[in-house]
């Protein structure tokens, strides 16, 4: 089978990424030839291999779908940076693709772009619509909450807020809601307080 063949059968598939083993199923060959066959499809550009035995289409117009991709067999959702660029509350485009995920925490660098996922308790999932093309972004107000929740974390990668701009419609109850869900009650009291001075300002 030729390249222009595998990527047709691929297509069909349906969906952004991809294992290994899915292509041996699907075109009937040995694990051997389905790795064979993808590793010359990302040589010519077809397809990136984004970790071991897991591939994805090139199309950057679709890297947001990246996220649960990667996080699998978690869910996971756009959110922080992103999510909050996306809604309009930052200005600064983030250059990486920032998630969270009941799943391990973890960086992956791919041609398609740099995706952060950032791990929360599973009871703390949750908050997103899911896009057209059926990427889970979390609202304005769970993207918030998130990043107070994770401010804290050793990393100190989201200790330093960006410059918000709040819209009236930006529901604080929302992420009251949110911080009423979480367990330990210093984290509570640390996001609680986070919140507050962000609503006063």
């Amino acid at each position: 089978m030729n390249q222009i063949e595998a990527l047709s059968q691929i297509d069909k598939l349906g969906t952004l990424g991809f294992e290994t083993r899915d292509i041996s199923a699907l075109l009937r060959v040995s694990p051997a030839n389905a790795s064979m066959l993808l590793k010359r499809l990302a040589i010519s550009g077809f397809v990136y291999r984004v970790a071991r035995g897991r591939w994805v289409r090139a199309n950057q117009e679709n890297r947001e779908r990246l996220v649960e991709q990667l996080a699998a067999p978690y869910p996971a959702c756009i959110s922080l940076q992103s999510a909050l660029f996306l809604h309009g509350l930052i200005e600064q485009v983030p250059a990486v693709i920032y998630a969270v995920t009941p799943g391990r925490a973890r960086r992956f660098d791919t041609p398609l772009g740099s995706v952060s996922l950032h791990r929360i308790p599973p009871e703390l999932f949750g908050g997103f619509k899911i896009s057209n093309d059926g990427t889970k972004i979390a609202t304005a107000e769970k993207a918030l909450f998130d990043l107070l929740y994770l401010s804290p974390t050793r990393s100190r990668l989201f200790a330093s807020l960006p410059e918000l701009e709040v819209p009236k419609a930006f529901r604080w109850s929302e992420v009251r809601r949110w911080i009423e869900k979480i367990a330990a009650k210093n984290r509570r009291s640390f996001v609680e307080r986070k919140a507050a001075v962000l609503k006063a300002a």
